[in-house]
């Protein structure tokens, strides 16, 4: 019998097996695909080496072959960390069979004191006719197909939209974006929303907010209704990103842990309404984020080792890389106001920023909102160069609940994207004075 079972080779299952062997655990991961999961092989980190070499002009295949040079050294850096740990790596799916027992796809079964689910998510699917047509494809899709496109039609405004338009917009291809609520990005703040759409309008991405798909014919062509009025747009690849759902299905044989919607239901320990299983990541809800699940997984080795844990899983920063770069954490004003938190808001824009300006960036912002009684930071929405850099810095002051007065203490170097942190500071403290 083994110390634990993980069931998941992501970020999350990851995190655990290596924490947990480290300790002293002896541990089994299943993982039929590949090790990293969505995010290494199929989502964060493909999109990103894309995002870092997709200009017009550019070279699609020479493009292709550096995301995977990129994917597979990180792959198997990470398989060799868990050859080191003494992590036995089962390259196979698992289903979950008893408190203790999980039976493998290779026809194998396995016991453990310990399950831990950290399964991940797959592609949402929407209930839109003509979905199977040639030239719709998901994320995952369309990431095996690096090449251009005369016209890219996508089908969500989340993050995932959002990110692989800039890519293929930033290359010189013709890109739609369609998106049924008012706005992109919706789960961020308001102003970072208006600013990305705008950029992306900027760089000739056609953006349809408030928009609903009706059905996809072929060609393939979407038929839209968007102001009340039908619309037909023809397309050669149509992308349907409309969020994740957590890969829960079939997961369990001769026993039922209590779910929502298809997450699993756990306590503040990750815990299932099963005590020996524990789940972590996409498969419980909440931000579909890889540093999420590893937060998470390390918590629960920490738990197994009876030791205190080494990471917190909250506030968790959220960031897209699109140019330039958005990052937030914690509450907006917005968020505050509703929650009825006394809140102001401190601001530094930008276009006086000489970091900014010597690297041509675009004009962007750092908005910070503090509680308007003991002066804490809340929250911070950032729309800049590097802004998922600098959102650390502000992930770890709320946190802390630092205040205004302390975020001033330390003496940021110029010049420095950072010195805008420094002006929002001053921004908030002058809004707490008045």
């Amino acid at each position: 019998m083994r110390d634990l079972l993980i069931v998941g080779g992501g970020p999350g299952g990851c995190a655990a097996a290596l924490r947990a062997a480290k300790g002293g655990l002896s541990v089994a991961l299943f993982e039929p695909c590949q090790v990293g999961g969505t995010c290494l092989n199929r989502g964060c980190i493909p999109t990103k080496a894309l995002l870092h070499g997709a200009k017009p002009g550019c070279d699609w295949a020479a493009l292709a072959a550096e995301k995977e040079t990129v994917v597979s050294t990180l792959r198997a850096g990470m398989e060799k960390q868990l050859k080191a740990a003494k992590v036995e790596l089962v390259p196979a799916g698992a289903v979950v069979t008893g408190p203790h027992t999980v039976a493998a796809s290779d026809g194998t079964v396995w016991e453990g004191r310990s399950i831990l689910l950290a399964v991940g998510s797959v592609p949402a699917v929407l209930p839109i006719p003509g979905l199977d047509l040639p030239g719709v494809v998901n994320s995952d899709g369309l990431l095996e197909d690096i090449r251009p496109r005369d016209h890219l039609l996508i089908i969500g405004g989340g993050v995932i939209g959002v990110e692989l338009a800039w890519v293929w917009a930033g290359a010189g291809c013709r890109v739609t974006l369609v998106e049924a609520l008012d706005r992109l990005i919706a789960n961020l703040d308001r102003e970072l929303s208006q600013s990305l759409t705008m950029e992306l309008k900027k760089a000739g991405v056609a953006v349809y907010t408030g928009a609903s798909v009706a059905e996809i014919t072929p060609g393939p062509a979407v038929r839209l209704i968007h102001k009340g009025a039908e619309q037909v747009l023809a397309a050669d690849t149509v992308l349907v990103a409309a969020g994740r759902r957590p890969a829960t299905a079939g997961l369990f044989e001769g026993l039922s842990p209590a779910m929502e919607r298809g997450f699993l239901a756990v306590d503040p320990s990750f815990r299932t309404s099963i005590p020996s299983i524990y789940a972590i990541g996409d498969a419980i809800g909440g931000a579909m984020l890889a540093h999420k699940a590893e937060a998470e997984g390390n918590a629960v080795a920490g738990l197994l080792l009876g030791r205190p844990t080494r990471h917190g899983v909250s506030p968790i920063p959220s960031c897209v890389y699109t140019d330039p770069e958005l990052a937030q954490v914690g509450l907006t004003l917005e968020e505050a106001k509703a929650r009825g938190i006394p809140a102001v808001t401190g601001k530094c824009v930008m276009g006086g920023n000489g970091r900014t300006l010597i690297e041509g960036g675009k004009r962007g912002f750092v908005k910070l909102v503090f509680h308007r009684e003991s002066h804490a930071l809340l929250g911070a929405q950032l729309c800049c160069c590097r802004a998922s850099d600098l959102i650390s810095e502000l992930t770890l002051a709320v946190t802390l609940s630092l205040t205004a007065e302390q975020l001033l203490q330390p003496v940021r170097p110029h010049p420095t994207f950072a010195e805008a942190i420094s002006q929002a500071v001053e921004a908030g403290l002058d809004a707490l004075e008045k």
